[in-house]
């Protein structure tokens, strides 16, 4: 778990309610089994090494802002999580990495705003919604990918980048993201040392 001497659990926990208001009392939220808790993870940029998980790939394979038809990286998204496809609506950044040209891996790049943290301002973004189409897992796009996303935050000025409902710590702990809460479908759960 995250932890800064200046930020306790339940500083933490308001953050989360502030981004998230009334979160808990969402349907699909409410639905969900207790056995696995998610996660939401955080990442100091300012202390963040942009060369982290460094991958060299083949020339067909790119990395940028995704500019196409919407419904080509609709077509992408619903092959990974249908239920993510509204949430791609044209209006926010999304970044992508390609295989000559077509999607492979896809995010958008959210900004969560500026909010006080034990009375510090955290400017905090995140890559969202990432997936990887199936016949391109198990390569490292996905988490280069993040690794980019995470760079132009931090060039942006980002004091945080956040990921926001993952049961893939592991995965995003390859490039420093560290869980700073944890939660299931009655509310943020208190850890045993705490």
């Amino acid at each position: 778990m995250i932890r800064d001497d200046l930020v306790t659990h339940e500083q933490y926990a308001k953050l989360f309610d502030e981004m998230h208001p009334g979160f808990f009392e969402r349907d699909y939220i409410r639905n969900m089994t207790e056995e696995e808790p998610a996660s939401e993870m955080l990442l100091r940029l300012q202390s963040f090494d942009g060369k982290i998980y460094d991958r060299k790939f083949p020339e067909n394979i790119s990395f940028g802002y995704y500019k196409d038809d919407l419904n080509k990286l609709h077509e992408a998204v619903n092959a990974v999580i249908p239920h993510w496809v509204p949430f791609f609506d044209g209006k926010s950044r999304v970044y992508c990495g390609f295989e000559e040209g077509k999607i492979a891996c896809f995010c958008m790049i959210e900004d969560f705003g500026e909010h006080f943290v034990a009375g510090m301002k955290w400017k905090i973004g995140g890559p969202g919604c990432v997936g990887t189409l199936p016949q391109f897992r198990n390569r490292g796009l996905g988490l280069v990918m993040v690794r980019n996303v995470t760079k132009i935050l931090r060039d942006e000025g980002y004091d945080y980048s956040y990921i926001h409902y993952t049961y893939e710590t592991g995965w995003y702990s390859k490039l420093g993201y560290k869980t700073f809460l944890r939660w299931n479908r009655n509310g943020i759960v208190k850890e045993n040392n705490e």
